[in-house]
């Protein structure tokens, strides 16, 4: 229950900062352009707090402009809100498509703006979370950040990587010429070849002076398979000490549990057979799967016999078995730790690129998905955000910064789709009208937006279902 609700509590801060960054973009523009902004909220719903600015000053209008004779409103400040519910947020300006604008107001109306200033202020939001991106691997690559070092440990001659050559000990310093420092470089630059077809370029040093290259060639690699973990379907294993097997949680619910496993629980034998550590045993209970075992364990300095049933899940396309248990958490050698750090003044040219990197992946992984050389269960939602949003926060303020930029990039990628009632959506009507010198009518953008928001409620529920079927 606890993990739960710190779960909920690091979405919440983690969507509220995202969202207040990106209305801010949209805000921020708004006003330089003139626009009066009615509401600056953070959330949906209900506002559980609400603070109105000052009365702004009026801009006038321009002297040619004829302001007809009626009762004019008085012009209030903008009404900054947190709202009940925080899956999102938005900005309302005065707009005369959305209630009625006195006619001294009309300079400040949004539609009433240039289109190339309406497209400033649509796009400033997106915009601004790739700033906020930028600004954080800037942070991250001026303080340092921490990585493990790609250096593999023992390789199965059968697997992708001991056929191309690859052998223990070899640390991968490129992947296709692009240079790797850390396992977490390697990791995005396997995934950017899901679903591909060709060759993919190991690069590695083995304690020389010199680098050698091996060749993987690959056919539609991974293509729709659920949640694919590529350098494990390469047989890549980092150069880690064994880790011993030692029970670091259980999953409730679960046949661990079941069993009457507990935390800190050491795994001696399973029907007799000695285990010399945590991959061992785990090949041994993915290999029984609703085959009753017997377990010796070591508990408080007692030995106890245990019974467990792995149950049966398909994963990857195989059938294996699970229990629900965790290992314990093994601190990082230091010569396995690398630490990739740059002045604050040089910092800004890796953070651009990292920034680069994810958009263009996030891109791809988008098309792929659409094409289906992804599976669309990797579409992830609130509850996989919430719960990594935890770990990365319990982990420390650098997985969380990181998080944070991560997430950022893709809500900039996302909202620039050209879909209806996105930012891209909005963007695509007002480059219609740059070309043919027209707006666009509104019954094909009331059409728009229904069709639009058939498609994102789709895709919410789609990513709702994918969170619920990992749990």
């Amino acid at each position: 229950m606890v993990e739960v609700i710190q779960s909920i509590v690091a979405l919440i801060v983690t969507l509220s900062i995202l969202v207040t960054f990106h209305e801010f973009g949209h805000y921020w523009v708004a006003r330089l352009c003139g626009v009066h902004v009615l509401r600056f909220s953070v959330g949906f719903g209900k506002p559980i707090y609400m603070h109105r600015g000052s009365t702004p000053a009026v801009i006038a209008p321009p002297p040619d402009q004829d302001i007809q004779t009626r009762a004019n409103q008085p012009l209030e400040g903008t009404e900054f809100a947190i709202a009940a519910i925080p899956l999102g947020g938005y900005v309302k300006m005065l707009d005369e498509r959305e209630g009625y604008v006195p006619d001294d107001q009309l300079h400040l109306a949004f539609n009433r703006k240039p289109v190339m200033q309406r497209v400033a202020i649509i796009a400033a939001g997106p915009i601004a979370n790739f700033l906020l991106a930028i600004i954080a691997y800037w942070m991250l690559f001026s303080v340092g950040v921490t990585g493990v070092v790609p250096k593999l440990g023992e390789i199965d001659s059968e697997s992708m990587a001991g056929q191309a050559g690859l052998s223990a000990g070899d640390v991968i310093t490129a992947i296709d010429q692009t240079e790797v420092k850390t396992w977490s470089d390697t990791n995005l630059r396997l995934f950017e070849r899901l679903g591909e077809s060709g060759e993919i370029v190991i690069t590695v040093a083995n304690g020389l002076d010199f680098t050698r290259d091996h060749i993987i060639p690959i056919n539609d690699w991974l293509q729709g398979v659920d949640e694919p973990r590529p350098a494990a379907e390469l047989g890549f294993q980092l150069a880690y000490p064994e880790i011993p097997a030692i029970i670091g949680g259980v999953v409730a619910g679960g046949r661990a549990e079941a069993a009457g496993l507990k935390a800190n629980d050491k795994v001696l034998t399973s029907d007799g057979v000695a285990i010399e550590g945590w991959v061992d045993w785990v090949e041994i209970i993915q290999a029984s799967p609703e085959q009753s075992m017997t377990l010796t364990v070591l508990r408080d300095n007692v030995v106890i016999d245990l019974f467990v049933v792995p149950a049966l899940v398909e994963r990857d396309g195989k059938t294996i078995g699970f229990i629900g248990a965790q290992r314990i958490e093994i601190e990082i050698p230091a010569d396995m730790q690398r630490i990739v750090r740059y002045p604050v003044y040089g910092a800004l040219v890796p953070a651009l690129a990292r920034t680069w990197d994810v958009t263009v992946f996030t891109l791809v992984s988008i098309k792929k998905m659409i094409v289906g050389a992804i599976s669309h269960k990797n579409l992830s939602g609130p509850i996989t955000i919430a719960q990594v949003a935890n770990a990365t926060a319990q982990s420390g303020l650098e997985s969380f910064v990181g998080f944070i930029a991560l997430l950022s990039i893709s809500l900039g990628v996302l909202n620039l789709l050209p879909i209806p009632i996105l930012d891209g959506g909005h963007l695509l009507y007002c480059f219609v009208e740059l070309c043919t010198g027209r707006e666009v009518p509104e019954r094909i953008q009331l059409w728009g937006l229904q069709m639009g928001m058939l498609m994102i409620m789709g895709l919410m529920m789609l990513a709702f279902y994918n969170d619920l079927t990992r749990l």
